[in-house]
């Protein structure tokens, strides 16, 4: 008895179909990019050269142990309460009126024994080597805040938008307006509040 010759199955649908499915996902699907906190390290000085003399009363030391345990400026601190103290360092304004130092914008407690301005205030961030990867963001996190916060409000008080908005939106194109001109005022911004973080700790002077 013959036997029957099996049915052939045209593959050739099944190609194409394949291949619209493969652009489909190369066309919709979004590739999400790593992101990480942006540092620059400070250059190579020349041996030869002493460090500039920096003023303690315009150095805010952050200390964090191995135990993630928090001391600044000498004093244990929640990590809640870091924000508000960072503030208040970077907006003292000590300096006194009439001086080359004098902050007019600054609207802190004007303490003479913290610091001149937003200019000369630098925050110095130490860390053990054990302390956890989770506190060491966190810090970092609430010392930018705080950086923000400030930016924000001037930002608002002279041109009615918060800063890091309209930084967001330049990022990712959002931005309706003139960017260049946004951008301008984002270095004024950055200018008013500098952003001047530590990982080693500057030489003092009392």
């Amino acid at each position: 008895m013959a036997r029957r010759s099996s049915p052939e199955v045209n593959a050739g649908s099944m190609a194409d179909i394949a291949f619209l499915l493969l652009i489909f996902f190369l066309v919709t699907t979004t590739i999400e990019k790593d992101k990480g906190i942006a540092r620059q390290l400070p250059p190579k000085q020349d041996e030869q050269i002493d460090p500039p003399d920096i003023k303690n009363k315009n150095i805010f030391i952050v200390l964090v142990n191995k135990n993630d345990q928090l001391l600044v400026e000498d004093e244990p601190m929640e990590i809640g309460n870091l924000r508000e103290a960072a503030i208040a360092f970077l907006d003292n304004g000590g300096a006194p009126q009439g001086s080359p130092e004098f902050c007019s914008y600054c609207q802190g407690d004007r303490d003479p024994a913290s610091s001149d301005n937003p200019n000369k205030a630098i925050i110095s961030v130490k860390s053990d080597r054990l302390t956890s990867y989770d506190m060491y963001i966190g810090v970092q996190n609430e010392l930018v805040a705080a950086y923000n916060f400030l930016r924000n409000r001037e930002s608002q008080r002279l041109y009615g938008w918060k800063y890091t908005e309209v930084k967001s939106a330049l990022a990712d194109g959002s931005y309706k307006g003139n960017e260049e001109l946004a951008e301008e005022r984002l270095k004024e911004i950055q200018d008013l509040y500098p952003l001047k973080l530590s990982e080693a700790e500057p030489k003092k002077t009392e």
